[in-house]
């Protein structure tokens, strides 16, 4: 079926290139306003989580998941870790209806320094190898954990924050995978990491990121991804000393943010395994951003650093998103290459 639409088309979205799948006398879609497309940029289709924790969960249910993404008008995500053997398949070959992926494989953490059911240890001296098979089994991007509390048998260790490899490690590691052809995203929130120094292209979550370390990602094209939905899960919560906490954390999100896009950072919208796509873009434009920078986020901002745009792909709305993002819950259609899916 091919499709068009009579609407507006917003952020740079390509009518033309979009409208143009299939066959026969065309269909046109509801909705006044489109979208190419919503890019989820740091997403987990194979995490789940239960009372024990998150864990890596089956095929069955990331498939669940797209169809989750997909019906949300998602129509690319980044995987950022997860089942690798799942993930890097969809890559290759995505499903039908669903979101393209870009994968990076498994989490790289070593012992101890990360959730115990998502991750195989690696240790300092077998990390580079680690990138390298990542690489090999077709991996675009490898998910190294670059710090994260100590974790004990009861869950993580209060006030036990540190960087998990050594700086020396990192490096190496970041330049093998640049060296294979792939990218680099570090999972960090310490304050003065220096993984901006390293070469990773992308920063996820970065709830340390000081202005220096942010222009100095800005300078050489690197991305940050922020995860609102799961940074400012407590902003909401009965303990007020966690609230204090987060109302810092997001007075500092509300000058970083702005100082990252005037510095040439690029702000990706990523929603973890918290949230949707359509409240993160919501949180973003409450934190800085404007509304049409938060929709860049999850559109021709991401999809331009991610180096893909998928054909065939538009997602369509009643109401005008630039108004109120959250209308972007709302999809009136969502087409993924060519198939509609709403």
């Amino acid at each position: 079926m091919a499709w068009t639409f009579a609407g507006t088309i917003l952020d740079g979205a390509d009518p033309d290139s979009r409208l143009t799948s299939g066959t026969g006398e065309p269909e046109q879609l509801p909705g006044k306003f489109a979208l190419g497309g919503l890019v989820d940029a740091h997403a987990h289709p194979t995490v789940a989580a239960d009372d024990d924790w998150p864990y890596l969960a089956s095929e069955e249910y990331a498939a669940a998941r797209l169809k989750e993404y997909a019906a949300a008008g998602v129509t690319l995500i980044r995987d950022a870790g997860g089942r690798g053997e799942i993930t890097l398949a969809y890559a290759r070959t995505p499903a039908s209806g669903s979101p393209a992926v870009t994968a990076a494989g498994r989490f790289l953490a070593p012992r101890g320094r990360y959730f115990p059911r998502m991750h195989v240890p690696v240790e300092p001296d077998a990390l580079v190898a680690a990138v390298q098979a990542e690489i090999a089994a077709g991996a675009a991007w490898v998910k190294i954990i670059g710090d994260f509390p100590e974790w004990g048998e009861d869950g993580p260790v209060p006030k036990s924050m540190a960087a998990t490899y050594d700086t020396d490690t990192l490096r190496r590691a970041v330049d093998a995978a640049h060296a294979a052809g792939a990218r680099v995203a570090v999972h960090s929130n310490l304050p003065d990491s220096g993984l901006t120094a390293l070469g990773a292209d992308s920063i996820e979550h970065g709830a340390g990121l000081g202005r220096d370390e942010i222009s100095a990602l800005g300078a050489r094209g690197g991305a940050w991804t922020p995860t609102l939905c799961a940074m400012l899960q407590s902003r909401n919560s009965p303990d007020p000393e966690r609230r204090r906490k987060t109302s810092e954390l997001r007075e500092r999100l509300r000058d970083g943010l702005p100082h990252a896009v005037a510095q040439g950072v690029r702000v990706l919208a990523g929603t973890d395994v918290v949230g949707t796509i359509a409240e993160e873009i919501a949180l973003l434009a409450r934190h800085g951003l404007t509304v049409e920078q938060a929709i860049a986020a999850a559109g021709s901002s991401a999809r331009a650093f991610l180096g893909l745009r998928p054909s065939g792909d538009i997602v369509t709305y009643d109401l005008d998103p630039r108004e109120d993002p959250a209308v972007l819950a709302r999809p009136a259609a969502v087409v993924i290459r060519g198939t509609r899916v709403r």
